[in-house]
């Protein structure tokens, strides 16, 4: 099994990436919004080269498009028959993840986790659904990442993301957070199937 992934400092262009991402999530950069190499240069005080780069970046993760003299912009809404084949391809790596995590998580994984879950009901009780959003990420992402390491999330991320432009589904905070715990408790008991039963219900 993987070792736990360690807390990283981010560099400048990986917290540009993370407000870029914060600002598609949330909305404040709607679907078709174009991006503006100088002024996002301007806004965070860079040249424009690392702006570049985080376009690339976010442009792989699925949540820009470039085009050919037409420079990037957010990301398209899905047809709904390709929502639902996203879905399918998610839930699959997921449902390959919780089996091959079965009976191998540690004491320090599940406390991650529980971590992880305390700050998503945190969350929703500020009515922070930018933050609900991205600790929701974090849950699963955490879970790839002990079940197949970096190599599993690189396939499974942009999947991730690209659905984050669909995603309309309003949950109370005791739903939101009791379909993740349903995970957990599963894993903990080393019970597979009712993690992928647990995995389908939440990923819809």
């Amino acid at each position: 099994m993987a070792a736990t992934k360690p807390t990283k400092i981010l560099s400048v262009k990986d917290q540009i990436a993370e407000q870029l991402r914060s600002d598609i999530i949330s909305g404040e950069m709607p679907p078709q919004t174009k991006l503006n190499e100088k002024e996002l240069a301007e806004r965070f005080g860079l040249s424009r080269g690392p702006i570049r780069d985080v376009i690339l970046q976010l442009t792989k993760e699925g949540l820009l498009i470039s085009r050919n003299n037409c420079g990037a912009s957010v990301n398209s809404v899905l047809d709904p028959k390709l929502q639902k084949l996203m879905i399918k391809l998610r839930r699959s790596i997921e449902e390959y993840a919780v089996t091959e995590l079965n009976g191998s998580l540690t004491e320090q994984n599940i406390a991650d986790l529980e971590d992880i879950l305390t700050a998503l009901q945190d969350a929703l009780e500020r009515e922070d659904y930018t933050e609900v959003t991205k600790i929701d990420i974090s849950f699963h992402q955490y879970l790839i990442y002990q079940a197949g390491g970096e190599e599993l999330v690189n396939i499974w991320y942009p999947y991730v993301m690209r659905m984050r432009l669909n995603y309309k589904r309003i949950t109370s905070s005791s739903e939101c957070v009791n379909e993740h715990r349903a995970i957990l408790e599963a894993l903990k008991a080393q019970d597979s199937a009712t993690a992928i039963k647990a995995i389908k219900h939440n990923i819809k």
